[in-house]
Protein backbone atom coordinates (compact mmCIF):
# COMPACT_ATOMS: atom_id res chain seq x y z
CA UNK A 1 0.00 0.00 0.00
CA UNK A 2 1.36 3.45 -0.92
CA UNK A 3 1.27 6.44 1.39
CA UNK A 4 -1.43 8.03 -0.77
CA UNK A 5 -3.50 4.81 -0.66
CA UNK A 6 -3.39 4.82 3.14
CA UNK A 7 -5.31 8.12 3.18
CA UNK A 8 -7.55 7.54 0.18
CA UNK A 9 -10.68 6.46 2.06
CA UNK A 10 -10.26 8.68 5.12
CA UNK A 11 -13.20 10.44 6.71
CA UNK A 12 -12.51 14.15 6.82
CA UNK A 13 -13.70 14.80 10.35
CA UNK A 14 -12.21 14.17 13.82
CA UNK A 15 -12.11 10.62 15.10
CA UNK A 16 -13.63 12.00 18.32
CA UNK A 17 -16.95 12.46 16.52
CA UNK A 18 -17.40 8.71 16.07
CA UNK A 19 -20.28 7.39 18.14
CA UNK A 20 -21.29 10.88 19.27
CA UNK A 21 -24.81 11.31 17.91
CA UNK A 22 -25.30 14.47 19.94
CA UNK A 23 -23.01 16.36 17.57
CA UNK A 24 -25.77 16.26 14.95
CA UNK A 25 -28.37 17.66 17.34
CA UNK A 26 -27.48 21.34 17.66
CA UNK A 27 -29.04 23.38 20.39
CA UNK A 28 -31.51 26.09 19.42
CA UNK A 29 -30.33 29.49 18.26
CA UNK A 30 -30.89 32.60 20.33
CA UNK A 31 -34.59 33.48 20.22
CA UNK A 32 -34.93 37.26 20.23
CA UNK A 33 -33.56 39.86 22.60
CA UNK A 34 -32.44 38.89 26.10
CA UNK A 35 -31.10 40.38 29.30
CA UNK A 36 -28.71 38.28 31.41
CA UNK A 37 -26.03 38.70 34.05
CA UNK A 38 -23.11 37.15 32.12
CA UNK A 39 -22.75 36.52 28.41
CA UNK A 40 -19.88 34.32 27.23
CA UNK A 41 -19.00 34.34 23.54
CA UNK A 42 -17.58 30.97 22.51
CA UNK A 43 -18.70 27.44 23.32
CA UNK A 44 -15.32 25.76 23.72
CA UNK A 45 -13.45 24.79 26.88
CA UNK A 46 -12.72 28.37 27.99
CA UNK A 47 -16.32 29.51 27.80
CA UNK A 48 -17.81 26.33 29.23
CA UNK A 49 -15.42 26.12 32.19
CA UNK A 50 -16.05 29.80 32.99
CA UNK A 51 -19.80 29.21 32.96
CA UNK A 52 -19.51 25.99 34.96
CA UNK A 53 -17.57 27.57 37.84
CA UNK A 54 -19.69 30.73 37.83
CA UNK A 55 -22.81 28.63 38.34
CA UNK A 56 -21.14 26.33 40.85
CA UNK A 57 -20.29 29.38 42.97
CA UNK A 58 -23.41 31.47 42.32
CA UNK A 59 -26.40 29.40 41.28
CA UNK A 60 -28.71 32.42 40.83
CA UNK A 61 -26.62 33.98 38.05
CA UNK A 62 -28.19 34.16 34.60
CA UNK A 63 -25.38 32.89 32.37
CA UNK A 64 -25.64 32.67 28.58
CA UNK A 65 -23.11 31.10 26.18
CA UNK A 66 -23.34 32.13 22.52
CA UNK A 67 -21.70 29.81 19.97
CA UNK A 68 -21.58 30.40 16.22
CA UNK A 69 -21.51 26.69 15.31
CA UNK A 70 -21.85 24.10 18.09
CA UNK A 71 -20.02 23.53 21.35
CA UNK A 72 -16.66 22.00 20.52
CA UNK A 73 -16.63 23.05 16.86
CA UNK A 74 -13.21 24.68 17.20
CA UNK A 75 -9.97 23.53 18.79
CA UNK A 76 -11.73 22.14 21.87
CA UNK A 77 -13.31 19.35 19.83
CA UNK A 78 -10.49 18.79 17.33
CA UNK A 79 -7.33 18.56 19.41
CA UNK A 80 -5.05 15.62 20.17
CA UNK A 81 -6.80 14.48 23.33
CA UNK A 82 -4.04 15.59 25.69
CA UNK A 83 -4.81 17.14 29.07
CA UNK A 84 -1.32 18.20 30.08
CA UNK A 85 -0.46 20.13 33.21
CA UNK A 86 1.83 22.69 31.65
CA UNK A 87 1.24 26.18 30.39
CA UNK A 88 2.51 27.11 26.93
CA UNK A 89 5.08 29.85 26.60
CA UNK A 90 8.21 30.51 28.58
CA UNK A 91 8.22 30.42 32.37
CA UNK A 92 11.19 32.80 32.18
CA UNK A 93 9.01 35.31 30.37
CA UNK A 94 6.26 35.00 32.99
CA UNK A 95 8.92 35.49 35.67
CA UNK A 96 9.85 38.86 34.13
CA UNK A 97 6.30 40.04 34.78
CA UNK A 98 6.11 38.60 38.29
CA UNK A 99 8.53 36.47 40.31
CA UNK A 100 10.01 32.95 40.29
CA UNK A 101 7.79 32.10 43.27
CA UNK A 102 4.59 33.00 41.43
CA UNK A 103 5.76 31.17 38.31
CA UNK A 104 6.26 28.07 40.45
CA UNK A 105 2.72 28.49 41.80
CA UNK A 106 1.42 28.74 38.22
CA UNK A 107 3.16 25.48 37.38
CA UNK A 108 1.69 23.74 40.41
CA UNK A 109 -1.76 25.12 39.62
CA UNK A 110 -1.47 23.61 36.14
CA UNK A 111 -0.58 20.23 37.64
CA UNK A 112 -3.69 20.48 39.83
CA UNK A 113 -5.82 21.44 36.80
CA UNK A 114 -5.36 17.96 35.33
CA UNK A 115 -6.73 16.41 38.52
CA UNK A 116 -9.54 18.98 38.62
CA UNK A 117 -10.65 17.99 35.12
CA UNK A 118 -10.63 14.36 36.25
CA UNK A 119 -12.66 15.23 39.35
CA UNK A 120 -15.33 17.05 37.31
CA UNK A 121 -15.45 14.19 34.80
CA UNK A 122 -16.22 11.85 37.70
CA UNK A 123 -18.67 14.17 39.50
CA UNK A 124 -20.64 14.98 36.35
CA UNK A 125 -20.43 11.42 34.99
CA UNK A 126 -18.88 12.52 31.70
CA UNK A 127 -17.89 9.53 29.58
CA UNK A 128 -14.77 10.88 27.86
CA UNK A 129 -12.21 8.17 28.60
CA UNK A 130 -10.17 10.34 30.99
CA UNK A 131 -6.99 8.44 31.95
CA UNK A 132 -4.04 10.01 33.72
CA UNK A 133 -0.90 8.14 32.68
CA UNK A 134 1.56 10.90 31.81
CA UNK A 135 3.37 11.82 28.61
CA UNK A 136 6.58 10.36 27.17
CA UNK A 137 8.62 12.80 25.09
CA UNK A 138 11.45 11.13 23.22
CA UNK A 139 14.78 12.51 22.16
CA UNK A 140 15.59 10.94 18.82
CA UNK A 141 18.95 12.56 18.11
CA UNK A 142 21.86 13.89 20.19
CA UNK A 143 20.85 17.59 20.17
CA UNK A 144 17.37 16.70 21.41
CA UNK A 145 18.90 14.57 24.15
CA UNK A 146 21.18 17.41 25.25
CA UNK A 147 18.18 19.77 25.46
CA UNK A 148 16.30 17.24 27.57
CA UNK A 149 19.19 16.95 30.01
CA UNK A 150 19.26 20.74 30.38
CA UNK A 151 15.48 20.89 30.77
CA UNK A 152 15.37 18.42 33.63
CA UNK A 153 18.32 20.15 35.28
CA UNK A 154 16.42 23.47 35.14
CA UNK A 155 13.29 21.77 36.47
CA UNK A 156 15.20 20.46 39.47
CA UNK A 157 16.62 23.93 40.16
CA UNK A 158 13.02 25.23 40.18
CA UNK A 159 11.98 22.65 42.75
CA UNK A 160 10.23 20.11 40.51
CA UNK A 161 10.91 16.81 42.18
CA UNK A 162 11.39 13.35 40.63
CA UNK A 163 8.06 11.78 39.90
CA UNK A 164 6.78 14.94 38.23
CA UNK A 165 9.44 15.16 35.54
CA UNK A 166 12.14 12.52 35.00
CA UNK A 167 14.92 11.93 32.51
CA UNK A 168 14.95 8.39 31.12
CA UNK A 169 17.91 6.62 29.54
CA UNK A 170 17.68 4.93 26.17
CA UNK A 171 16.83 1.47 27.48
CA UNK A 172 14.33 2.72 30.04
CA UNK A 173 12.64 4.88 27.42
CA UNK A 174 12.32 1.96 25.04
CA UNK A 175 10.39 -0.03 27.64
CA UNK A 176 7.74 2.70 27.57
CA UNK A 177 7.65 3.31 23.81
CA UNK A 178 9.27 1.23 21.08
CA UNK A 179 9.90 3.99 18.57
CA UNK A 180 12.92 4.52 16.31
CA UNK A 181 16.23 6.23 17.08
CA UNK A 182 15.71 6.73 20.81
CA UNK A 183 18.51 8.54 22.66
CA UNK A 184 16.64 9.44 25.85
CA UNK A 185 13.23 10.58 26.99
CA UNK A 186 11.42 12.80 29.45
CA UNK A 187 8.49 11.37 31.38
CA UNK A 188 6.09 14.03 32.65
CA UNK A 189 3.44 12.66 34.99
CA UNK A 190 0.82 15.48 35.31
CA UNK A 191 -0.90 14.57 32.04
CA UNK A 192 -3.98 12.62 30.96
CA UNK A 193 -5.62 11.62 27.71
CA UNK A 194 -9.31 11.82 26.84
CA UNK A 195 -11.87 12.25 24.08
CA UNK A 196 -12.01 16.06 23.97
CA UNK A 197 -15.30 16.33 22.09
CA UNK A 198 -17.07 14.11 24.61
CA UNK A 199 -15.66 16.26 27.39
CA UNK A 200 -16.94 19.41 25.68
CA UNK A 201 -20.42 18.01 25.18
CA UNK A 202 -20.56 16.59 28.70
CA UNK A 203 -19.43 19.90 30.13
CA UNK A 204 -22.07 21.76 28.10
CA UNK A 205 -24.76 19.48 29.54
CA UNK A 206 -23.40 20.08 33.05
CA UNK A 207 -23.64 23.85 32.51
CA UNK A 208 -27.27 23.49 31.46
CA UNK A 209 -28.07 21.32 34.49
CA UNK A 210 -26.71 24.12 36.68
CA UNK A 211 -29.10 26.58 35.01
CA UNK A 212 -26.91 28.03 32.27
CA UNK A 213 -28.23 28.72 28.78
CA UNK A 214 -26.43 27.82 25.55
CA UNK A 215 -27.40 29.24 22.17
CA UNK A 216 -25.73 27.48 19.24
CA UNK A 217 -25.83 28.39 15.53
CA UNK A 218 -25.81 32.05 16.57
CA UNK A 219 -23.22 34.45 15.17
CA UNK A 220 -22.13 37.53 17.10
CA UNK A 221 -22.03 40.46 14.69
CA UNK A 222 -21.16 43.32 17.03
CA UNK A 223 -20.03 43.92 20.59
CA UNK A 224 -20.40 47.38 22.13
CA UNK A 225 -19.45 47.38 25.76
CA UNK A 226 -21.69 44.77 27.35
CA UNK A 227 -24.31 44.82 24.59
CA UNK A 228 -24.01 42.02 22.04
CA UNK A 229 -25.76 41.94 18.68
CA UNK A 230 -26.22 38.56 16.99
CA UNK A 231 -27.91 37.13 13.92
CA UNK A 232 -30.85 36.12 16.13
CA UNK A 233 -31.30 39.03 18.51
CA UNK A 234 -29.44 41.25 20.95
CA UNK A 235 -28.27 40.58 24.50
CA UNK A 236 -27.76 43.13 27.27
CA UNK A 237 -25.46 41.89 30.02
CA UNK A 238 -23.79 43.10 33.14
CA UNK A 239 -20.66 41.16 32.15
CA UNK A 240 -19.23 39.93 28.83
CA UNK A 241 -16.46 37.36 28.40
CA UNK A 242 -14.74 36.61 25.11
CA UNK A 243 -13.65 32.97 24.81
CA UNK A 244 -13.20 32.80 21.05
CA UNK A 245 -9.56 31.65 20.75
CA UNK A 246 -8.38 31.64 17.09
CA UNK A 247 -11.80 32.89 15.92
CA UNK A 248 -11.20 36.14 17.80
CA UNK A 249 -9.87 37.43 14.49
CA UNK A 250 -13.48 37.70 13.28
CA UNK A 251 -14.32 40.32 15.91
CA UNK A 252 -13.98 44.01 15.03
CA UNK A 253 -10.68 45.52 16.15
CA UNK A 254 -9.24 42.17 17.26
CA UNK A 255 -7.98 40.69 13.98
CA UNK A 256 -4.34 40.81 15.07
CA UNK A 257 -4.77 39.73 18.70
CA UNK A 258 -3.95 36.10 17.84
CA UNK A 259 -2.55 34.21 14.90
CA UNK A 260 -4.71 31.26 13.86
CA UNK A 261 -2.09 28.52 13.31
CA UNK A 262 -3.06 25.25 11.64
CA UNK A 263 -2.52 21.80 13.08
CA UNK A 264 -3.50 18.55 11.34
CA UNK A 265 -4.34 15.13 12.70
CA UNK A 266 -4.88 11.60 11.48
CA UNK A 267 -6.25 8.46 13.14
CA UNK A 268 -5.47 4.90 12.12
CA UNK A 269 -7.75 1.92 11.94
CA UNK A 270 -8.05 -0.04 15.24
CA UNK A 271 -4.77 -1.86 15.83
CA UNK A 272 -4.27 -5.44 16.96
CA UNK A 273 -3.02 -6.29 20.43
CA UNK A 274 0.04 -7.93 18.87
CA UNK A 275 0.95 -4.70 17.07
CA UNK A 276 0.35 -2.53 20.13
CA UNK A 277 2.51 -4.86 22.23
CA UNK A 278 5.27 -4.56 19.67
CA UNK A 279 4.99 -0.76 19.81
CA UNK A 280 4.73 -0.88 23.62
CA UNK A 281 1.87 1.56 23.32
CA UNK A 282 -0.78 1.49 26.02
CA UNK A 283 -3.95 3.48 26.63
CA UNK A 284 -3.57 6.73 28.49
CA UNK A 285 0.04 7.42 27.52
CA UNK A 286 0.58 10.52 25.41
CA UNK A 287 3.73 10.64 23.28
CA UNK A 288 5.82 13.03 21.22
CA UNK A 289 9.47 13.85 20.59
CA UNK A 290 11.66 16.90 21.03
CA UNK A 291 11.79 18.24 17.48
CA UNK A 292 11.13 21.96 16.97
CA UNK A 293 8.13 21.25 14.74
CA UNK A 294 5.69 19.90 17.31
CA UNK A 295 4.16 16.43 16.98
CA UNK A 296 1.78 14.68 19.38
CA UNK A 297 0.01 11.34 19.62
CA UNK A 298 -2.01 8.99 21.79
CA UNK A 299 -3.89 5.70 21.69
CA UNK A 300 -7.68 6.07 21.60
CA UNK A 301 -10.15 4.01 23.59
CA UNK A 302 -10.78 1.78 20.57
CA UNK A 303 -7.05 1.20 19.89
CA UNK A 304 -6.44 3.70 17.11
CA UNK A 305 -3.36 5.88 17.06
CA UNK A 306 -4.41 9.53 16.89
CA UNK A 307 -1.43 11.58 15.76
CA UNK A 308 -0.89 15.18 14.74
CA UNK A 309 1.54 17.91 13.74
CA UNK A 310 1.54 21.45 12.40
CA UNK A 311 1.85 20.47 8.72
CA UNK A 312 2.05 22.95 5.83
CA UNK A 313 0.96 25.69 5.59
CA UNK A 314 0.93 26.60 9.26
CA UNK A 315 -0.58 30.00 8.49
CA UNK A 316 -2.58 31.67 5.73
CA UNK A 317 -2.16 35.26 4.57
CA UNK A 318 -4.37 37.71 6.43
CA UNK A 319 -5.07 35.22 9.24
CA UNK A 320 -7.62 33.41 7.10
CA UNK A 321 -9.29 30.27 8.42
CA UNK A 322 -10.19 27.93 5.58
CA UNK A 323 -11.83 24.48 5.65
CA UNK A 324 -9.70 23.63 2.60
CA UNK A 325 -6.52 24.35 4.55
CA UNK A 326 -7.75 22.29 7.49
CA UNK A 327 -8.18 19.25 5.23
CA UNK A 328 -5.03 19.86 3.16
CA UNK A 329 -4.06 16.39 1.89
CA UNK A 330 -0.38 17.20 1.47
CA UNK A 331 -0.19 18.13 5.14
CA UNK A 332 -1.92 14.93 6.17
CA UNK A 333 0.47 12.89 4.05
CA UNK A 334 3.38 14.57 5.85
CA UNK A 335 1.80 13.75 9.22
CA UNK A 336 1.37 10.12 8.13
CA UNK A 337 5.01 9.88 6.99
CA UNK A 338 6.14 11.31 10.32
CA UNK A 339 4.07 8.73 12.19
CA UNK A 340 5.53 5.85 10.15
CA UNK A 341 9.04 7.22 10.74
CA UNK A 342 8.25 7.21 14.46
CA UNK A 343 6.58 3.77 14.40
CA UNK A 344 7.66 1.79 11.29
CA UNK A 345 5.31 -0.95 12.50
CA UNK A 346 2.43 1.23 11.23
CA UNK A 347 3.56 1.27 7.60
CA UNK A 348 0.55 0.17 5.58
CA UNK A 349 -1.94 0.88 8.36
CA UNK A 350 -5.10 2.48 6.99
CA UNK A 351 -5.88 6.03 8.07
CA UNK A 352 -9.61 6.18 8.78
CA UNK A 353 -9.85 9.87 9.77
CA UNK A 354 -8.00 13.04 8.93
CA UNK A 355 -8.85 16.56 10.00
CA UNK A 356 -7.41 19.91 10.96
CA UNK A 357 -8.11 23.01 12.96
CA UNK A 358 -6.64 26.27 14.16
CA UNK A 359 -5.11 27.18 17.49
CA UNK A 360 -4.53 30.69 18.82
CA UNK A 361 -1.03 32.14 19.27
CA UNK A 362 -0.62 35.55 20.94
CA UNK A 363 2.31 37.74 19.90
CA UNK A 364 4.19 37.07 23.16
CA UNK A 365 3.35 33.33 23.08
CA UNK A 366 1.93 33.61 26.60
CA UNK A 367 -1.59 32.33 27.31
CA UNK A 368 -3.51 34.42 29.78
CA UNK A 369 -6.68 36.08 30.93
CA UNK A 370 -7.77 39.50 32.03
CA UNK A 371 -10.91 41.08 33.44
CA UNK A 372 -11.74 44.79 33.69
CA UNK A 373 -13.98 45.31 36.69
CA UNK A 374 -15.01 48.79 35.54
CA UNK A 375 -16.15 47.83 32.05
CA UNK A 376 -17.15 44.31 33.20
CA UNK A 377 -15.46 42.70 30.21
CA UNK A 378 -13.01 39.83 30.15
CA UNK A 379 -11.03 37.73 27.70
CA UNK A 380 -9.14 34.44 28.06
CA UNK A 381 -7.23 32.12 25.74
CA UNK A 382 -4.23 32.04 23.44
CA UNK A 383 -3.16 28.62 24.71
CA UNK A 384 -0.77 27.85 21.81
CA UNK A 385 -2.16 24.34 21.46
CA UNK A 386 -2.07 23.40 25.16
CA UNK A 387 -5.59 24.42 26.09
CA UNK A 388 -7.37 21.39 27.55
CA UNK A 389 -5.99 21.76 31.08
CA UNK A 390 -5.10 25.46 30.72
CA UNK A 391 -8.70 26.38 29.90
CA UNK A 392 -9.89 24.73 33.11
CA UNK A 393 -7.58 26.83 35.27
CA UNK A 394 -8.33 29.95 33.21
CA UNK A 395 -12.10 29.37 33.46
CA UNK A 396 -11.94 28.89 37.23
CA UNK A 397 -9.88 32.05 37.52
CA UNK A 398 -12.18 34.09 35.28
CA UNK A 399 -15.13 33.02 37.44
CA UNK A 400 -13.24 34.24 40.52
CA UNK A 401 -12.56 37.61 38.88
CA UNK A 402 -16.17 38.08 37.75
CA UNK A 403 -17.46 37.25 41.23
CA UNK A 404 -14.81 39.52 42.78
CA UNK A 405 -13.33 36.63 44.74
CA UNK A 406 -9.68 37.03 45.72
CA UNK A 407 -8.10 33.61 45.53
CA UNK A 408 -4.64 32.13 45.01
CA UNK A 409 -5.61 31.76 41.34
CA UNK A 410 -6.25 35.47 40.79
CA UNK A 411 -2.64 36.22 41.85
CA UNK A 412 -1.05 33.93 39.26
CA UNK A 413 1.26 35.67 36.77
CA UNK A 414 -0.84 34.95 33.67
CA UNK A 415 -3.71 37.01 35.08
CA UNK A 416 -3.72 40.43 33.43
CA UNK A 417 -1.35 39.28 30.69
CA UNK A 418 -1.80 41.44 27.60
CA UNK A 419 0.18 40.83 24.44
CA UNK A 420 0.83 43.42 21.80
CA UNK A 421 -0.85 42.84 18.44
CA UNK A 422 0.75 40.88 15.62
CA UNK A 423 2.34 42.84 12.77
CA UNK A 424 0.44 44.03 9.72
CA UNK A 425 0.64 42.02 6.52
CA UNK A 426 2.82 41.11 4.73
CA UNK A 427 5.21 41.23 7.72
CA UNK A 428 3.00 38.86 9.67
CA UNK A 429 3.11 36.16 6.99
CA UNK A 430 6.81 36.63 6.32
CA UNK A 431 7.68 36.30 10.00
CA UNK A 432 5.50 33.27 10.74
CA UNK A 433 6.29 31.30 7.60
CA UNK A 434 10.02 32.03 7.60
CA UNK A 435 10.45 31.05 11.25
CA UNK A 436 8.46 27.88 10.56
CA UNK A 437 10.75 27.03 7.64
CA UNK A 438 13.85 27.61 9.77
CA UNK A 439 12.60 25.25 12.47
CA UNK A 440 11.61 22.59 9.94
CA UNK A 441 15.07 22.76 8.32
CA UNK A 442 16.68 22.54 11.76
CA UNK A 443 14.90 19.28 12.56
CA UNK A 444 16.25 17.75 9.38
CA UNK A 445 19.75 19.14 10.00
CA UNK A 446 19.96 17.82 13.57
CA UNK A 447 18.75 14.37 12.55
CA UNK A 448 21.21 14.10 9.68
CA UNK A 449 24.29 15.59 11.36
CA UNK A 450 23.78 14.94 15.07
CA UNK A 451 24.76 18.57 15.71
CA UNK A 452 22.65 21.34 17.24
CA UNK A 453 21.16 23.76 14.74
CA UNK A 454 22.31 26.90 16.56
CA UNK A 455 20.30 29.37 14.47
CA UNK A 456 17.09 27.42 14.95
CA UNK A 457 17.80 27.03 18.65
CA UNK A 458 18.14 30.79 18.91
CA UNK A 459 14.96 31.37 16.87
CA UNK A 460 13.03 28.94 19.09
CA UNK A 461 14.25 30.70 22.23
CA UNK A 462 13.38 34.12 20.81
CA UNK A 463 9.89 32.96 19.86
CA UNK A 464 9.16 31.36 23.21
CA UNK A 465 11.17 33.76 25.32
CA UNK A 466 13.14 31.00 27.02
Amino acid sequence: MTVVDALSESNQFPVWVEGNAEINAKRESLSGDKSVDVTIVGGGFSGLWTAYYLLRNSSTLRVLIIEKQYCGFGASGRNGGWCKGSVAGSLNRYAKYSSPELVNKLQRAMFDAVDEVGNVVMEEDINCGFKKSGVVRLARNKPQSHRQFDEVKRARSMGLEPGIIDLLGKDEARTMLNATDIESAIFFSPAATLNPLRLVRGLASAVEKLGGQIAEATEVTEIKGTRITTTHGSVDSETVVLATEAYTKNLKGMRRDYIPAYSRMIATEPLSKHLLDEMKLSKGIAFSDDRYSVIYGTLTEDNRVAFGGRGTPIYQFGSRISPDAESDKKSHLNVYRTLVDFFPQLEGAVVTHRWGGVLAIPRNWLPGLRFDNETRTGVLGGYVGSGVASANLAGRTMADLILNRKTSRTLLPWVGNRSKKWELEPLRSIGVLSSGSILKFADSYETKTGRTAKTANLVAKLIRGS
